[in-house]
This record gives structure tokens, sequence and C-alpha cells, in this order.
């Protein structure tokens, strides 16, 4: 039981969470308010399965197509800088949301990436998304702003990536 728990940690909290929130919904609004946010729950979650189904499925084509290993001369640890800007490019050219970009991190562990690059890899998403760059930034905030931003943002992840190979922190990637 313990081990199930430890595997499933997030899952407890946030349905601990999630059941804390519903009863204090009970009490104050009552029963036809957590029915209310029940449906808005299956409302998004309906959204949001497509999304996440094909996320899964590119994860788990690509962890089939590579083999074990088989980054570690690109993204490994020997890499260098050169791998901090491979899996950088990578980020900033990965389509979609974190369904999508969370589960490419965990292939590319397996395929022998290193933390750095891994961290590297998931900040050039969050921060140079190319496709946030197209779709949000340059028509509601103008292209200046939009490239003042991006070049201010563009050598970070390789920062963070170089930070988080020289910490002493052990870690491996999950099986």
């Amino acid at each position: 039981m313990i081990t199930l728990i430890r595997r499933h940690a997030s899952l407890v909290v946030i349905a601990a969470i999630g059941a804390t929130a519903a009863a204090v919904l009970w009490r104050r609004d009552g029963t036809a308010a957590v029915g209310a946010a029940l449906v808005h729950a299956w409302d998004l979650f309906l959204f949001i399965a497509p999304s996440l189904l094909a996320g899964l499925l590119l994860a788990a084509a690509l962890r089939q197509l590579m083999s074990p290993g088989g980054l570690a001369r690109w993204m490994g640890a020997e890499s260098g800088w050169f791998g901090l800007a491979v899996a950088m490019l990578a980020g900033a050219l990965t389509p979609g949301g974190p369904m999508a970009a969370f589960p490419l991190v965990l292939v590319l562990a397996g395929a022998g990436a290193d933390r750095g690059a891994l961290v590297a890899y998931i900040l050039s998403w969050a921060l140079n998304g190319f496709q946030k760059l197209l779709v949000y930034e340059v028509p509601l905030l103008g292209p200046d702003f939009a490239i003042m931003r991006t070049l201010i943002t563009l050598p970070m992840p390789m920062l963070a990536g170089w930070i988080a190979r020289r910490l002493p922190i052990a870690w491996e990637a999950p099986k």
C-alpha cells in the first residue's frame, strides 16, 4: 500500500484537495453546486483528453523508435554545450501543450538525454516555444516586444541546463 501511495503521491494529493473542495462547496452551496462542478470537470476532461492521448501516443511511438542510449551522443552528459543547444532547439520547436512536452521529456530521458538537456528542453519549450511566439506574442504584443523578449530569454535554457548538470543532486530517469 505504501509503495502504491508513493508511486501515485501526486494523484493522492490532488484527490484529497478535490474532495476537500467538494466538501466545502457542498456545505456552502449544496448538492446542486457539487453536481455542476462535476459536470464542468467532465467537460474539461473531454476537452483535454484528445491532446493527452495524442501526446502519450507520440511519446510511446518515439520510445519504440529510439533505442535506449540512442540520444546520449546528441544530448547526453558528455555532449557539452552542443547537447544543451540541441535540447534547446528541440524544446523551442515542440508544438502543443504540456500533454505533448512532458511525455516527450520521459522519452528523451529514456533515450539517453541527461538532466541538463532535459532542463534545457523543457525550459526552452516553456519560454521560447515557436508556436507561442507566432500565435500569441506577435499578434497580441507586437513584433518588437516578441523579438525583445525572445532575445532576452534565449540563453536561459542553456544556462539552466548547465546549472542542472553541476548540481550535486542524484537523479535517475524513470523506467
